[in-house]
């Protein structure tokens, strides 16, 4: 057994089938490779994080999910389809979508205009699960926001936005992308708490953080990246237990 494998810690539970299987991807850029054979899955109704320090391989392998960055190998199944270097606009419509870093709430927009913007066209899919009135019963403090401009709210308020933007979309899978970066520990609470409102509402989430309190504390599971590979892959309960890859791949 190698020194990588005795990492992994990976569940042996049988699924019907996943809602994102990513296969030994390959990535790079240029003359650089990033991606040494990333394999991970999403289950439905799962949240799954992706931690490690920076520089391993958590935004490439971001940008190769959501079509920014073609593969040099590997495949990339949603929704038991393949979606392989599809263009990134076609990977959002199939249900894909991304909140990224830094939240970019638009200051000269409402927080209702900013909803409705993102809302998924009305011919493109029936029944949408997300729309004003079910954003609003479920985050009343942005129903109470709607006439104020993006910037004057706070982060917190500013990330909830960004959730719920998105959301208004209807995806089944958010991948989010350092939701806590500059955030007080009281407000980081609060995004833990959002987060599992969404996946209690039926979407799965990709959760990148290099947090180790609002990963283990509502994730189903845990995954590890160190140098372009997934080097742990099991439950929170198992990695908090797991002294060594938190030494060695997540704590400064």
């Amino acid at each position: 057994m190698t020194d990588m494998e005795e990492y992994l810690d990976i569940p042996m539970i049988t699924r019907s089938r996943p809602l994102l299987e990513v296969r030994n991807i390959e990535a790079g850029y240029g003359a650089s490779q990033v991606l040494f054979g990333v394999s991970l899955t999403i289950e439905p109704h799962q949240v799954v994080s992706l931690m490690g320090r920076n520089g391993m391989g958590k935004s490439t392998t971001i940008k190769c999910i959501t079509g920014a960055l073609p593969l040099r190998k590997g495949q990339i199944f949603f929704e038991g389809q393949e979606i392989t270097n599809l263009p990134a606009d076609e990977i959002a419509r199939r249900g894909i979508a991304l909140v990224p870093e830094g939240r970019m709430c638009f200051p000269n927009l409402t927080v209702r205009e900013h909803l409705v913007a993102f809302a998924r066209k009305a011919d493109a899919k029936q029944d949408a699960a997300w729309d004003l009135q079910r954003i609003y019963e479920l985050f009343p403090r942005l129903k109470e926001r709607e006439h104020n401009m993006g910037n004057q709210l706070s982060g917190g308020e500013q990330q909830m936005l960004t959730l719920c933007r998105t959301l208004m979309g209807d995806p089944d899978l958010i991948i989010i992308d350092e939701p806590t970066e500059g955030l007080a520990p009281k407000i980081v609470e609060l995004v833990g708490e959002y987060l599992k409102k969404i996946k209690e509402r039926g979407v799965s989430v990709l959760l990148i953080e290099q947090k180790l309190t609002i990963a283990m504390r509502i994730s189903d599971r845990a995954l590890v990246m160190g140098h372009g590979a997934i080097v742990f892959d099991g439950t929170p309960q198992s990695l908090n237990a797991n002294t060594n890859v938190r030494k060695e791949w997540l704590e400064v």
